[in-house]
């Protein structure tokens, strides 16, 4: 199983993509895509819809995690956040990807057993499970792959959201999305 975890931010986005193969977990590749605030909201969202897709095309993940967004005091940082969620979201659809959707207190929990774990905390856990020497900077990224091993420790067990291939009737092209649990697809 290969998982994507996404730490999704209007200027910097975690990703990490994670391998488990008979019990063993791998990082295969992590990073950042670090977006300049001088450019457009709009263009800030196409170059991350590029990146991840560049990731998917290289390491061909079967699942998308994406952490849910928190509540912010912020309405603009909120919005904008929705809107690079949404085409984290659109990516995952359009690439026929499985799409399960984590709270922040629910990776630290299935992470580091607490939900109210630091970030520090996170990211030893992060380090350990995945057998790295130390943990990778920036937080963003062992967000990320933290989200991608809380997706392997607990996905089978959650409704995804999948792509159907075609709209049923009317020859329509459009992809309809929706909600499934992992072993039938919901029409």
């Amino acid at each position: 199983m290969v998982v994507l975890g996404v730490d999704p931010g209007s200027l910097n986005t975690g990703y990490g993509v994670v391998s488990q193969s008979s019990g063993v977990l791998s990082v295969l590749v992590c990073g950042v895509i670090r977006l300049n605030p001088r450019r457009t909201h709009a263009e800030r969202i196409g170059e991350i819809y590029r990146e991840l897709e560049a990731v998917i095309d290289d390491f061909k993940p079967e699942r998308v995690a994406l952490e849910t967004a928190f509540l912010s005091r912020n309405v603009q940082s909120a919005l904008k956040l929705g809107q690079v969620r949404g085409a984290v979201i659109a990516l995952a659809m359009n690439q026929h990807l499985e799409l399960h959707e984590y709270a922040p207190r629910e990776v630290k929990s299935a992470i580091t057993g607490r939900g109210s774990a630091s970030k520090e905390q996170v990211a030893f856990m992060v380090s350990r499970m995945l057998g790295l020497a130390e943990p990778p900077k920036p937080y963003d990224v062992t967000d990320a792959l933290g989200i991608a091993l809380c997706d392997l420790l607990r996905g089978e067990s959650r409704k995804a959201f999948l792509p159907v291939e075609k709209a049923r009737g009317g020859g329509s092209s459009w992809s309809q999305f929706v909600a499934a649990s992992p072993d039938k697809v919901v029409r």
